[in-house]
């Protein structure tokens, strides 16, 4: 006969904790906490492309802070997600570091629907902060682009344009005006 120490234990018909569902819950929390993390990310991607957009540098350092911090926190939460993935894989029986698909597939119900869930919104999210981020990416470049020919037009002359829509310029050269006429 076994003894329950914790009053939040799962009793199986062979009187052992159910490990299974207790990492399956752990994975889930995890999963949960990672969704409402890039939920965030996809905020502040967004209020950066609104700084971009509106031609404001004056928050643009902040908002780039605010999403390198993000990105740290979101990193960490990966590393749980990694040790309570190998957890939800060996009480499921399965070799360490699977995908979250494999685990899904490996799952029994409810758990299944719920990994097979978090994997459609991870895809998602991962869909919409990529083009949110290479949206980011082009507005950069545009307005260093833009602040570079501004600069250029102060003491070079623009003579054309690359490939990739960068301005050239000759050095200024010293010049010969004949004021006589």
């Amino acid at each position: 006969m076994s003894t329950v120490t914790r009053t939040d234990d799962i009793i199986t018909g062979t009187g052992r904790v159910d490990a299974t569902m207790e990492a399956m819950e752990r994975l889930s929390l995890v999963l949960w906490r990672e969704r409402e993390l890039l939920d965030e990310l996809h905020y502040k991607l967004e209020v950066e492309q609104l700084v971009l957009a509106s031609g404001r540098s004056r928050w643009l350092a902040a908002a780039a802070r605010d999403i390198d911090a993000l990105l740290a926190t979101i990193r960490q939460t990966d590393v749980l997600r990694a040790v309570a993935s190998d957890e939800a894989a060996a009480a499921t029986g399965m070799s360490s570091n699977p995908s979250l698909a494999a685990l899904a597939e490996a799952a029994d119900e409810p758990w299944s629907t719920i990994l097979a869930e978090h994997r459609a919104a991870f895809v998602a999210a991962t869909a919409e902060i990529s083009a949110l981020a290479d949206s980011n990416r082009h507005l950069i470049s545009a307005g260093y682009r833009s602040a570079r020919e501004t600069l250029l037009s102060m003491g070079e002359s623009t003579d054309g344009y690359t490939a990739e829509g960068a301005a050239t310029a000759e050095p200024l050269r010293n010049r010969l005006v004949d004021r006589s006429l």
